[in-house]
């Protein structure tokens, strides 16, 4: 990420700070991603199989699809048949819905939930994994028609999704990380990482041993109660530990 778009991205996550709701934040994001074909937003925690489709609706913590394909998702238990939802938990990265629909052909139930999907013009996504601090796989997706991203852009998207899902907990009254106290080189070296760097470069400007930067970062995400670097920068960012 370069210093440009790192600042651009920066002020992006400020004006989420300042949304006071989940529909505010979905008109945020919509708006500001609608240039790369973006035109709903969907984030929440994956139901345990067998939850009533009343209960189901307390997961999800944002939602834009269209309401005929809400209710229908809700009706048929799609959300234990959704090829994207079960890769939730074997994934770590953003990934292209296309990528599961190619995964899914020996999965009938699978491809209806997509091919449906489709039909609400919901065609192309991406979603990114996420994980609560009390442990429960989570997912936040964008989708439209076509989407425009390149696959070097799905880091800052990834940035993105998981500072918007961590303001929406913390909306919800959910949020229940306390205010972590990083020691400084740690805050340095998560710093770094926010910019884009590798260990190797953290290292080099550090005066340090990769495994001296791993140590540090390692110890910052264990304060943040995260479980990958990602989360760690985007909470560090939130709480104004990192700029």
């Amino acid at each position: 990420m370069t210093r440009k778009s790192l600042d651009q991205t920066l002020s992006f996550l400020r004006s989420l700070d300042r949304t006071a709701s989940a529909d505010d934040v979905a008109r945020l994001l919509v708006t500001e991603l609608a240039d790369l074909g973006v035109t709903h937003v969907m984030a929440g925690t994956v139901p345990t199989r067998g939850t009533p489709s009343r209960q189901q609706n307390a997961h999800v913590f944002l939602n834009t699809f269209p309401t005929d394909w809400g209710r229908r998702y809700l009706a048929r238990g799609y959300a234990f048949k959704d090829p994207t939802v079960r890769r939730l938990s074997t994934h770590q990265g953003p990934f292209a819905w296309g990528e599961t629909r190619a995964t899914c052909r020996d999965d009938p139930e699978g491809q209806r939930v997509m091919d449906e999907a489709a039909d609400f013009r919901l065609r192309d996504g991406i979603t990114i994994p996420l994980v609560t601090l009390d442990g429960e796989v989570a997912g936040f997706s964008v989708s439209g028609e076509h989407l425009g991203f390149d696959p070097a852009e799905r880091p800052t998207l990834q940035l993105i999704a998981t500072y918007a899902f961590g303001h929406l907990l913390r909306l919800r009254g959910s949020d229940k990380a306390e205010r972590a106290k990083l020691a400084p080189r740690e805050r340095e070296a998560l710093q770094w990482a926010a910019e884009g760097k590798t260990d190797w470069e953290i290292g080099e400007v550090m005066g340090i041993s990769t495994h001296g930067v791993d140590f540090h970062l390692r110890s910052a995400r264990s304060k943040l109660g995260t479980t990958n670097r990602t989360q760690a920068v985007a909470i560090a960012l939130r709480r104004g530990l990192i700029i």
